[in-house]
């Protein structure tokens, strides 16, 4: 099995909510829908952790966590009509307007999710702000390929962390589904079966291809590693984001390794990455990836070994060999 049928090991209708805090509302619906896979996205370890205790306690089987931005998970990793339906419960309105690039729920959002849900799927959206409301209403008709339907939150949404707070003080909640319009059709080029670059603003659907897994870079250098180097931190640009080479180290009882920490940042994606140089004979330095962490292996993990490969060039080593 794979995708989501080898994750759950069973084929099912799968669910997805989006910051599921200390995971009530999932719990619930792993209780209240056995017939469902559930999915949970959220970016607060804490909050993840809590929701594991919960869901083990109340015994589910049917749900999985993942620590990360859902946006990711929608763009990159859910197939085409896979998504049965996505819960977005009390979202970080982020009220200032310099930081609502941040909202999850963006006209481009919209469009890659219209090829992601199944024939019947929806969106529900339940918050207590009234600017985030609005907003998502208005980024979703600006998509050109959903439809609002305003009413009732569902009655387990309302027993959640925050919607008791909320309505202990009184505050309005506010409601939508969101339909896909099926009048929409795949922004695709001809030609060539893919998706092109979509502007922000346009309407159309936006069938994003999954994320592949990429063949890891290595390099191969001739020289030595410099006793003690001088390091700065450095930031490298490639077509899918940035790569931060925050700090190299050497290992305690060795002058044969350089251990580079790394950031990757892609859309909806960042990683946090070991880079290894050592010196693997006298004149020969190799550059590769370390499991630490498990990474994903993406483009930007790739470009991580190439920045530390020009690093150890600017220090007067050699590049005899690259591969894949």
């Amino acid at each position: 099995m794979t995708g989501a049928a080898g994750l759950f090991g069973r084929a099912a209708p799968l669910v997805l909510e989006v910051g599921f805090g200390d995971g009530r509302f999932l719990s619930h619906l792993g209780q209240t829908h056995p017939e469902w896979n559930l999915l949970g996205a959220e970016i607060s370890l804490g909050s993840v952790w809590r929701a594991y205790r919960r869901i083990k306690r109340d015994g589910v089987d049917n749900v999985r966590l993942y620590k990360g931005n859902a946006g990711f998970i929608v763009r990159d990793v859910i197939a085409p009509g896979a998504l049965e339906r996505i819960y977005v419960n009390f979202p970080d309105p982020w009220p200032r307007k310099k930081q609502w690039k941040n909202r999850l729920l963006q006209p481009e959002f919209f469009r890659i999710l219209h090829s992601r849900l199944a024939p019947g799927g929806r969106l529900e959206l339940t918050t207590d702000h009234p600017g985030y409301f609005e907003y998502a209403l208005e980024a979703a008709a600006r998509s050109g390929c959903f439809k609002a339907e305003e009413g009732t939150p569902p009655e387990a949404a309302l027993e959640t962390k925050y919607a008791r707070k909320w309505l202990d003080q009184g505050k309005p909640i506010f409601h939508a589904r969101f339909l896909p319009d099926e009048t929409s059709s795949p922004a695709v080029d001809a030609s060539t079966g893919a998706a092109p670059a979509v502007p922000p603003d346009t309407p159309a659907r936006y069938d994003a291809p999954l994320i592949q897994k990429t063949p890891m870079q290595h390099a191969l250098l001739s020289g030595r590693l410099p006793a003690h180097p001088s390091f700065e931190k450095q930031v490298h640009a490639f077509s899918g984001g940035h790569v931060i080479l925050l700090e190299a180290f050497r290992a305690i009882d060795t002058q044969d390794s350089l251990l580079f920490k790394v950031v990757t940042e892609e859309p909806d994606l960042r990683q946090e990455l070991l880079i290894q140089a050592w010196q693997r004979e006298e004149d020969a330095v190799h550059v590769s990836l370390q499991g630490f962490g498990e990474p994903l292996s993406t483009p930007g993990v790739r470009e991580a070994v190439r920045a530390v490969t020009l690093w150890l060039e600017g220090q007067g080593l050699a590049v005899q060999d690259t591969w894949i």
